[in-house]
């Protein structure tokens, strides 16, 4: 039985089915026109659902060690102090993506958990290649943790959480704090983390339900990375794939779909962690692409994976 798409995914992508066939996808490493056409499809997909009344939101900024003012908005229901709280990193492989289009996702997890969250508007390769945009989360974690009792929250209760890009920078900063001997970090949440620079060879039992395919990572990576990407000394806080020793690093969540580019560089790093001591929980989500749940809201996958990470957010 070949692999296929969940039915209740398939139904939601239908309508989208004939302008994705018609349309040309951009050539490899034409990142203008990867901007243009995912940035309206991730602002369409964050306010598809409802926006919680129930959670505020500040602005706030710190100064990253090139100088440069980084952005950060913190998210945050009436609940008890002191409580947890969880850094979140936005996807778009690295080059495009803000925060804004990530308030309604990040404000349905506060709402329905009631942990506080502060996302980070991390500066974009090429632009900004590594490492700028992992020291840019790196001083925001610092940032949380210097401001954590003005803020309300336990400084050994925070987490890192992220999808897609997003996830392989929250994978990125556990191992570099762990390398710079803090600020602690008390659990990882990856979301169809994009860990590993080497992925170049396409699985044609997944080729035909690709939404972030082979070409947008062979674009993505060498924006980040230059030249080194795919070659042998690209570090773990690069890409976390890379990673050697798992040891001590916070406890994981990850999770993916089986229709994803990401599949198994994430499943591996389940396993490189697991092998290290460290607690992993793991999801392989049959018949599911590359942010499916923002696809297929409805769906019972993606209920099914929103219901847990609720439930690790608040175990934090």
């Amino acid at each position: 039985m070949a692999l296929s798409l969940d039915p209740e995914i398939a139904q939601a992508l239908a309508p989208m089915a004939g302008a994705m066939a018609d349309a040309t996808p951009p050539a490899v490493g034409d990142i203008a026109a990867r901007r243009a056409m995912w940035e309206p499809i991730i602002g369409a997909a964050g306010t598809g659902q409802p926006i919680p009344d129930d959670v505020k939101t500040s602005e706030h900024h710190t100064t990253a060690d090139d100088g440069a003012r980084i952005t950060m908005r913190w998210y945050t229901k009436d609940g008890a102090a002191p409580s947890p709280a969880v850094l979140f990193f936005h996807g778009g492989g690295y080059i495009f993506g803000h925060i804004d289009l990530f308030d309604g996702p990040v404000s349905r997890y506060v709402s329905a958990s009631g942990v506080p969250m502060l996302s980070v508007e991390y500066r974009r390769a090429p632009e900004h290649p590594f490492p700028t945009p992992l020291e840019d989360a790196y001083s925001a974690l610092r940032w949380l943790h210097a401001h954590a009792a003005e803020l309300g929250v336990d400084r050994d209760r925070i987490g890192v959480m992220g999808d897609s890009a997003g996830g392989g920078m929250a994978a990125g900063l556990t191992i570099l704090a762990r390398e710079r001997g803090g600020p602690k970090i008390a659990r990882q949440i990856l979301i169809m983390p994009m860990l590993d620079d080497r992925t170049t060879t396409p699985d044609s039992h997944i080729a035909p339900y690709l939404l972030w395919s082979y070409d947008d990572s062979l674009t993505a990576w060498p924006a980040l990375l230059g030249e080194a990407a795919g070659g042998p000394g690209v570090p773990a806080t690069a890409a976390p794939a890379r990673l050697e020793d798992a040891t001590g690093l916070p406890p994981a969540y990850i999770e993916v779909g089986q229709l994803d580019v990401f599949r198994d560089e994430d499943a591996a790093y389940a396993t490189k962690l697991s092998r290290a001591g460290v607690p992993v929980e793991f999801h392989l989500h049959p018949g599911a692409p590359h942010e499916f749940d923002s696809i297929a809201v409805t769906s019972d996958v993606a209920r099914r994976a929103v219901t847990d990470r609720i439930r690790v957010l608040k175990s934090i």
